[in-house]
C-alpha cells in the first residue's frame, strides 16, 4: 500500500547478476533527480510556519542580490 501524499514513487529493478552496490547508487540517484531526497531532508524536522516564512523570503533575497551580481557583471558566471 503506497501511503498518500507521496507525489512519487522511485523503483530499481534488479537483475539476476545486478550488484547491490550498483542498485543502491541507482536508487540514490533517482532519489536525488526526483527531489524527493531534498523534500525528505526538509521535511525531517518541523519548521514552524513563521521561520519557514522567514526562510523563503531569505532565499528569495540571495537570488535576488546574485541576479543583480550576474547583471552587473553582464551575464557572465
Amino acid at each position: 500500500m503506497i501511503p498518500t501524499g507521496v507525489s512519487g514513487l522511485v523503483e530499481v529493478e534488479l537483475g539476476e547478476n545486478d550488484r547491490l552496490e550498483w542498485a543502491l547508487k541507482q536508487f540514490r540517484r533517482k532519489m536525488i533527480r526526483s527531489g524527493l531526497f531534498k523534500d525528505m531532508r526538509r521535511k525531517r524536522f518541523y519548521e514552524k510556519p513563521s521561520d519557514a516564512k522567514k526562510a523563503k523570503a531569505k532565499a528569495a533575497e540571495r537570488r535576488r542580490h546574485r541576479a543583480r551580481k550576474n547583471a552587473r557583471r553582464g551575464g557572465q558566471f
